[in-house]
């Protein structure tokens, strides 16, 4: 049986010209959460954007290689074809619908598969029974959310689609650890409860690699690094450059690395 996602050496282009994505492999099994970790511009959304059908929105193109879902190439689909096969982008930026209400926002979200009035209903009262401050925020407009309530709607917009599988782009940017901590609980939730595969870009590989049961490292455009994220946690390169750890237990930023030997280490 092949994986539920499946992306086979890629490359992708911006207006015909820039290469972000250079040979970028990497399989999502059903039923995982998978974590893809990452500096910025690294290439982390570009390859979501990839597997969603979003490129084409911003003059990207997948110049080679094959992107696969449940065993049906994907690349070239219109975002709305993908989307209704079963793959639902979280975009980074808790980008809301701000001059409607909450409600709105999820019933706009749970068109996308066509259901009735009654499946409707039901969706959104699933979205609320793990988002209960979505439910008191039901009739105020989106736009005076907070950000972590913003964040919560717009996985909450995710849910609505019942989404095979679920790619979250940066759910934890901007918001307080406390919140965070809440975030990545329910992506937990929804995952052991609901059984959606997470695909989960993150900056914060500590708490990415705590929930995830795969991981993949990017740098320019590829990857350098995957492997269960038991032995990443584990792995010394990991622990220095992303976990902000050293082999003598004190911490040390990323930046303060003028030598970059892993590189040298990982890709020979």
């Amino acid at each position: 049986m092949p994986p539920l996602l499946s992306v086979n050496n890629i490359e992708v282009i911006y207006d015909d010209v820039i290469l972000v994505l250079k040979g970028m492999s990497l399989t999502v099994e059903k039923g995982q959460i998978v974590a893809v970790l990452g500096a910025n511009g690294a290439g982390k959304t570009t390859t979501l954007k990839a597997i969603s059908g979003l490129l084409k929105t911003e003059e990207g193109e997948v110049t080679d290689g094959t992107i696969e879902f449940e065993g049906v190439k994907i690349n070239g689909m219109d975002a709305e074809k993908i989307v209704r096969m079963g793959i639902f982008q979280v975009m980074e930026g808790r980008r809301v619908f701000e001059d409607l209400t909450v409600r709105e926002n999820l019933i706009a979200a749970g068109h996308t598969q066509k259901c009735n009035r009654s499946e409707l209903d039901h969706r959104i009262d699933q979205v609320y029974s793990y988002f209960p401050r979505l439910k008191e925020r039901e009739t105020g407009l989106a736009g005076y959310l907070s950000g972590g309530e913003q964040q919560m709607l717009v996985i909450g917009r995710g849910m609505m689609a019942k989404p095979k599988l679920m790619m979250l782009d940066e759910p934890s940017l901007g918001l307080s650890p406390l919140l965070v901590s809440e975030i990545f609980e329910i992506i937990v939730k929804l995952n052991r409860d609901l059984g959606t595969t997470i695909l989960l870009v993150e900056q914060n590989a500590r708490m990415a690699l705590n929930i995830a049961d795969h991981g993949y490292i990017m740098e320019n455009g590829k990857i350098v690094l995957d492997d269960t994220t038991e032995k990443l946690k584990n792995n010394e390169d990991v622990k220095r450059f992303y976990l902000g750890i050293t082999d003598m237990g004190t911490k040390r930023s990323y930046r303060d690395v003028k030598h970059y030997k892993r590189r040298k280490r990982w890709l020979t």
